[in-house]
C-alpha cells in the first residue's frame, strides 16, 4: 500500500518548492524510464523515433505530437526540459534497456500543485504496444509521484473510444469515476467524451499483472 501523503512544509530542506518533480531515472530491468530533455535532440534513433511517432495514426488521433520534423521535435524537447526545470512536469521516455529503442512516453504533471492534484498520460509507438511496457511504466511513475513528490491524487482522462487506454488505466489501479462530456478536442478535430479515472495516495497498490 502506498504511504499516505503528509502535509507539505513551506519549503523542502534543500530550499526547493514542495511538491516538485525532480529528474530521476527509473530502472525497470528490461526498460528504463529516463527524463526527456535536450540530450534527446542529438541526431539518432530516439530523435528519429520521436519524429516518426507524430505520424502514427493512433498517436495522431489520441495523443497528437508536435514532433513532425527534427526542428519541431527540438521545440517539443525544450518544453519537456522546461517542465523538469520548473518541477511542474515529469515526462519520461520509456526506452528498451538492451538497445535504447523508444517504446513510449509517460508524463506526470501538476494540475493543482498546492492541492497535490496531478494528471498522468502516456503514449506508445507500435514497438511499445502489446507488451505491457507502458502499463508497468505508468505504475512506476505513479508510485514515484506519490512517494517523492507528495502527490495526493493522480487522474487519467482518456477518450471514451480509446479502449486500450481504458484497460491500461484499470490495470494500473486507476478507478473509473465518470464520464466528462465533450471534454477534449482530439486529433480528429472533434470534442470527445472522456472517461475519468483516479488513484489516491492512500489507495492500495494494484495486484501485478
Amino acid at each position: 500500500m502506498s504511504t499516505p501523503a503528509t502535509a507539505p512544509t513551506a519549503t523542502d530542506p534543500d530550499g526547493a518548492e514542495p511538491r516538485t518533480f525532480r529528474r530521476t531515472t527509473l530502472d525497470l530491468g528490461d526498460t528504463v524510464l529516463r527524463p526527456w530533455g535536450r540530450v534527446d535532440a542529438e541526431p539518432g534513433p530516439v530523435l528519429d523515433s520521436l519524429v516518426a511517432a507524430a505520424a502514427d495514426p493512433l498517436i495522431a488521433l489520441w495523443n497528437p505530437l508536435a514532433t513532425h520534423d527534427p526542428a519541431a521535435a527540438l521545440a517539443w524537447l525544450e518544453a519537456r526540459e522546461d517542465g523538469w526545470d520548473r518541477g511542474v512536469a515529469a515526462p519520461f521516455a520509456v526506452l528498451d534497456a538492451a538497445d535504447g529503442a523508444l517504446l513510449g512516453c509517460v508524463n506526470l504533471r501538476w494540475v493543482d500543485r498546492a492541492d497535490g492534484l496531478a494528471m498522468i498520460g502516456y503514449w506508445a509507438p507500435p514497438a511499445g504496444r502489446g507488451r505491457g511496457v507502458i502499463g508497468r511504466a505508468t505504475r512506476a511513475v505513479t508510485a514515484w509521484g506519490f512517494r517523492t513528490a507528495d502527490a495526493r491524487r493522480i487522474e487519467i482522462a482518456h477518450a471514451v473510444g480509446n479502449e486500450a487506454s481504458c484497460r491500461l488505466a484499470l490495470n494500473c489501479g486507476y478507478l473509473p469515476e465518470g464520464t466528462l462530456r465533450a471534454s477534449h478536442r482530439f486529433g480528429d478535430g472533434t470534442y470527445h467524451d472522456e472517461h475519468l479515472h483516479a488513484r489516491l495516495a492512500t489507495d492500495p497498490e494494484p495486484a501485478a499483472r
